[in-house]
């Protein structure tokens, strides 16, 4: 049966109000982000459906996915159906190495999620202790190799979940939220369109879109079982207006335009650093330019 992945940008946070905030470590959410997130709450229309909860281990995307969908987390009143826990998965962590782009340490994280409102409601069970080291020898550096390769990991991982959830429930269908972050959207989905290398990503602050997995051929790529996305009609209608798609050729063209001006931008964000300015980051949320437009 076919699983349903509804991708959500996560709302906005302190570092999306001005280049000077892509210092702050890990930043929450603003009052808009949160009022973003209750509208989410109200304009999803799939919450019942639910199966799973999956979250960058970034607060901004922690606390996109609780406070969206906390009936899900927390129960409500009467409801049989078994609580979620949010699901803390590394691989869709943001691109870039910016301090805004980089996690806390997972005992930072166990601390603050292990009290009060949302006490024990993440799972950081997949997380390592060097998930947020973003040197250019780990595998969560800000190298595009490195992201894609993390970007296909997640998807193989997203449809296993699915996979194993439908095979114990024989008949229904998986419905999976991911939040994450604007970069890495489009290595995750492989589709860089709208893409804008200013703004560092073609997705709105709370966006959501919805997937299923490409089956046979169409998911192989050169013997590769890539685990691609397929975006669905009506989540194409909703954002655009029509169902229409792209070709493969235009997809390939977008990818050249928008991955390679990633990795420049990702360049750049390296010898820029420490300067006043900054700018809009492939990673999807900033790196440092003289330049700035939002």
């Amino acid at each position: 049966m076919p699983a349903h992945i509804h991708l959500i940008r996560h709302a906005q946070g302190h570092h999306n109000l001005t280049p000077l905030n892509h210092s702050l470590p890990d930043p929450l959410l603003t009052p808009l982000g949160l009022t973003q997130c209750s509208q989410l709450m109200s304009r999803f229309p799939y919450t019942p459906l639910v199966t799973h909860i999956v979250a960058s281990p970034l607060r901004r995307t922690l606390y996109t996915a609780l406070e969206s969908f906390s009936a899900l987390v927390e129960g409500s009143e009467g409801s049989t159906r078994e609580r979620l826990r949010v699901i803390a998965l590394p691989e869709i962590q943001e691109t870039s190495d910016l301090p805004c782009d980089t996690g806390s340490s997972i005992s930072l994280l166990q601390e603050e999620f292990g009290q009060g409102r949302w006490k024990d409601v993440v799972d950081f069970s997949l997380l390592k202790e060097d998930w947020n080291d973003k040197s250019a020898s780990s595998p969560w550096a800000p190298a595009e190799t490195a992201v894609e390769q993390r970007a296909h990991k997640a998807r193989l991982y997203l449809r296993k979940l699915a996979d194993d959830w439908e095979r114990e429930n024989a008949g229904e269908e998986a419905h999976i939220i991911v939040v994450t972050h604007g970069g890495l959207l489009h290595f995750l989905t492989e589709d860089w369109c709208g893409y804008n290398k200013i703004l560092g990503t073609g997705w709105e602050n709370s966006e959501f879109r919805t997937y299923t997995f490409k089956v046979g051929e169409e998911a192989m790529r050169d013997g590769v079982d890539m685990a691609s996305f397929q975006e669905k009609n009506e989540s194409l209608k909703r954002r655009q207006g029509r169902d229409e798609r792209l070709t493969a050729d235009e997809e390939r063209e977008l990818r050249a335009v928008g991955a390679g001006s990633g990795e420049m931008w990702m360049e750049e964000s390296k010898k820029d650093k420490g300067k006043g300015s900054v700018d809009a980051a492939p990673g999807g949320e900033m790196v440092e330019s003289d330049e700035f437009k939002k």
